[in-house]
Parts: structure tokens; sequence; C-alpha cells
């Protein structure tokens, strides 16, 4: 059958379970949008710049297991840089596809618009090397090779590829010989590997497991939940990857953030003598500074290529088979641990008083119901909501390792677009909403109905909390931003609120509840210098590792 490469390549995407694509038009990509914009079974979401559409892509990748975005050479490509940058650091599978230049113009060396102007062509696709985990240049020859291989590596790798497309060969009509294939990797071995952490489990006295984002990444929750039901081992979270386990099971404790964790958390995981690190990176955010007490030589780590433990070492290996091995074991733990502390409902009182932290965040608990995506943006919101407790089928999503501000706000139309059924609540701060804010108008164009809380605290909190409290380097411009959704073509579409104490705070959450088919953007006004507990503590162990 005869197709344009064009079609080829997003009948690909459309079968790994696409059915948006975000990205910004430019003339090197216009007539392949075409192809986009003509199809039943895809929409394309067109984003107010790259960097947001690379947010937005993220956001659904997360929700669906992969996302497709495109952008033209140059010029906006590099504008998407960080976005996926940020998506292969915390494992999320994002196509980026490049709209090039034809072939003609780059073999003759021309001095084209968007380029360097030093007749090179692979200067920005050699960019993407190091953040992308496969890259591809198609041709009308490679293109039945080339784009299920880098597809398949991205459902693989759970991590962004990069394809870069000629504008003449997305064009270019190929007879397709066969439909693209999800590829079936074989199975490794992991028996012995599986005996010697059988070993280790029926030699201690109190073994953990902690856990992060690459269960969230390669959506393992049911096979890590069997795991701990059957071995009876209890589990703490990293606040990279919440939401990686049930936080409702009897088997969980809570979050574990090394020096800032609840005492007794902190002093059973740091006490462990079998720590079964499963899908989880110890990064400087996620344990204050790397303040945890236990040696980390003796972890069983077990990750994505790469399973640890003592002097064996094996960095090919997936995670899902070292799941599937993991619930072959035969092993019941009878060791008493910390029980997960349930918040209390209502935890605070109503007054006339000015709204803080704490408070907004107690609420916010109370808020939260089933099936709600929570996106909390680095910084204030996430070190206030990572000590939520969430329900069964809640969402969270952060960025805590990538950490780039702003993040949120496009990822959120991202999140909701992916599933509209879906209540999403955004919490981010007024310094990070600065830095994306245009999104908005997409979302309103859309149609979407997100929940968007914005902390107006005059700047950015997290930076005074590391360093220069009250430097002006750290301070923002007041925006009016209850004008923000008229603005953005919203005035009749979107609900604003204002509030600054609890008792409005409440009132506002009712009206919220008595209007779900409407988006709402609350501004919530809380002091310049206060903080949850967990970022003042974060920042000074920030503070202390930078020197």
């Amino acid at each position: 059958m005869k197709k344009r490469v064009g079609q080829y390549l997003m009948d690909c995407i459309s079968d790994v379970g696409v059915d948006k694509v975000f990205g910004v038009p430019g003339d090197f990509n216009l007539t392949f949008l075409d192809d986009i914009i003509s199809r039943d079974d895809m929409e394309w979401i067109g984003n107010t710049n790259e960097l947001n559409a690379s947010y937005a892509a993220d956001g659904y990748a997360r929700m669906k297991g992969i996302a497709a975005m495109v952008t033209t050479f140059g010029v906006g490509e590099l504008s998407a840089v960080n976005g996926i940058a940020g998506s292969y650091a915390e494992r999320v599978p994002v196509i980026q596809i490049t709209g090039a230049p034809t072939r003609a113009v780059e073999n003759a060396g021309k001095y084209v618009h968007h380029s360097l102007g030093e007749g090179n062509f692979d200067d920005y696709r050699n960019m993407y090397v190091s953040i992308t985990t496969a890259q591809a240049y198609i041709t009308p020859e490679n293109a039945q090779s080339e784009i299920p291989r880098v597809i398949n590596a991205a459902l693989y790798e759970k991590r962004p590829v990069h394809i870069h497309l000629p504008i003449d060969v997305a064009n270019s009509e190929i007879d397709v010989a066969t439909p693209f294939e999800i590829e079936q990797r074989p199975q490794t071995d992991v028996t012995k590997y599986m005996t010697m952490v059988k070993d280790k489990l029926q030699s201690a006295d109190k073994p953990v497991i902690i856990t992060g984002h690459e269960i969230n990444s390669f959506k393992l929750h049911e096979k890590l939940e069997q795991f701990v039901k059957q071995s009876q081992i209890p589990v703490v979270q990293l606040s990279l990857g919440k939401g990686a386990f049930n936080e409702t099971s009897p088997y969980y404790m809570g979050i574990y953030d090394a020096s800032l964790a609840e005492e007794d958390i902190r002093n059973y995981v740091d006490q462990s003598d079998a720590i079964l690190n499963i899908g989880a990176k110890l990064t400087d955010s996620a344990t204050a500074g790397y303040s945890y007490q236990f040696d980390i030589d003796d972890v069983v780590m077990i990750n994505h290529h790469h399973f640890k433990m003592n002097e064996t070492k094996d960095t090919e290996v997936s995670l899902v088979d070292l799941l599937d091995g993991l619930n072959t074991i035969n092993y019941v733990n009878n060791a008493e641990f910390p029980k997960f502390k349930q918040s209390k409902a209502h935890d605070y009182d109503l007054t006339d008083e000015p709204l803080t932290q704490e408070t907004y965040f107690k609420m916010m608990q109370d808020f939260i119901r089933e099936e709600d995506v929570i996106l909390a943006e680095q910084g204030t919101s996430f070190f206030g909501a990572y000590d939520l407790a969430l329900k069964h089928n809640n969402k969270f999503i952060g960025q805590p390792l990538w950490g780039s501000i702003g993040y949120t706000l496009p990822a959120t139309l991202g999140t909701q677009m992916a599933d509209t059924s879906r209540r999403n609540l955004l919490l981010i701060g007024d310094g990070s909403l600065q830095l994306t804010v245009q999104e908005i108008s997409t979302m309103i164009r859309e149609k979407i109905k997100p929940i968007i809380f914005v902390i107006n605290n005059d700047g950015y909190t997290v930076e005074r909390k590391i360093h220069g409290e009250n430097a002006m380097y750290n301070d923002i411009k007041m925006w009016d931003y209850k004008l923000l959704p008229t603005v953005f073509g919203g005035k009749d579409e979107v609900q604003v609120h204002d509030v600054n104490t609890s008792e409005a705070f409440q009132k506002v959450l009712l009206q919220i509840e008595a209007q779900p088919d409407t988006m709402h953007f609350i501004e919530v006004k809380m002091g310049v210098h206060d903080a949850p507990h967990k970022l003042n503590a974060i920042g000074q162990a920030f503070a202390k590792q930078n020197g």
C-alpha cells in the first residue's frame, strides 16, 4: 500500500496509543501537519511555544504511556530541548519530530533560515544525542526500519527519541510492506539474582523496600504490589516517584526523605539490614542532601538496566524482568514496622486570619478525591504536596529530579487532554506561573477544565530558602493574576477566585465542588516568607550541599 512517509509515521504513532500531538507550526513542518489534521484518530494541539509543547507532551505521556510533539528545524527543536531533557531524566517517553529543510538544500550546504549560517545541518540533531535514547534521520529508503526502531526504543527505555524529518521526505510516497508492530524483547533469566535476594531477605531482621519513579514510568504498580502482598515487606516511597506504591496498603509506611522523614520511618529504614531499592533513585532532593544513614553499598539496587548486589552487577537487565523475578521468591516477612499515619480530616480552624501554608495543604488534603490527578510545581507546591496522602486511584505528578520551574502548567494541559474525565488539580506558585502562563490560553481554546491554584507570595520561595531570603533576585513583578483568564480569552469560561484566609478558601472549595464542569483559577495569597516545613529543611540541606 502506497503512503506518504508522513502518513506512515503518524500511523505508527497512532498504533501505540497517541491521539493528541503537541507542537508549534513552522515552514519546515507545515505540509506534514496536514497529515496530522486530516486524520480522524488524532488531534493537533497547537501550543504557544515549543518549550510548553515539550512539557505538555511530557504530562500526556505520564498518563498515556507515550506522547508525540512536532517542531520546526533549529529554533523550534532547540526551544524544546529543556523539556525533552527533563523527560529523559525522569524516564518519560516523548517522540520529538523535527520538520527539516529538504535534502537538496542540505546536500548543497545552503545558508537556510533557522540554521547557523555555516551550511551545516546536523548541529541541532547532535545536541539531542545526550538527551534522547535514540535518534533517526528519516529517508524514504529507511522509513520502515528507522521509525519502528525509535518508537520501540522510546517504549522500552521510557525515554524520549528524536526524529529528523526533511519536509520532502515527509511528502514522499513509499510502499508500506508491513504494519508497525511493538517489539517484544526476549526475557532475561534473573533466577541467580533472585536467589541472592532471597538469601539476603531470609537472613534479615528488618527488610524494607524503597521505591520510586521508575515504577510510574514502566507502570509496574500491580507487579510491585503483588510482591509486597506475598512477601509482606514494608514499603517507603521517595518524593521522586510518589504514587509508585498504593498508599492505602497495610504495608505502606510513608515517604522516606532521609533526615526529614518521620522519626519512626527514618529509624526503621536507616537501621534496616536488607534494603531493596526498586525503581528508585536516591537523589539529593529526594534524600535531603544525601542525609540517609545506611551504607548505600549494602543496598540491593533493582532498576532498569541496573541490578547491583554486593559485587554482582548487570547493566542490561530490564526492570520488568526483575519485578517478574521478585514475584517468584517464596519469602514472608514477620518483622514489625511503623504504619502509615493517615491525616485527620478537618484538622484545622477556619478563621479570617491570613492563610498559612500549613493550613492550605491540610485543606487541600480534604479536597482531594478519588481519580484526581494532582500536579505539584517544583518548590513550595511540591514540598508541601508530596506528604499528601493519596487515594488508591490518584495520580501525582511533579518533576523533582529535573526541577524545571514552570513545568507543571503546560504539563497539566497534557495530563488533562490525555483523560478529560479526570479532575486535574494544579498546585503552582507565582514565580513558576510567570514562566509558562501562556498555555492557559491553549487550555481555554481546548475547553478543558483543570483547577489551577496559584500561590501568590511574591517570588521564588524555594530559592529564598536556599540562599537570599530577602535578595532582590528572588523577587518578581506582581501581576494581577485574576485578570489572566480574561487576557487569554476566557472571561466567560473560567471561574476566578481570590482568597487570603481559611474561611474564604473553604467557601471557594465548596464553589468548585458545586461547579465541576468549569475551569477554575484560584489566586491564593500567603506570606512572602511562609513555607512548608519540608521546604525550609530542604533549603538548608541544599545550601549546605552547595557550599
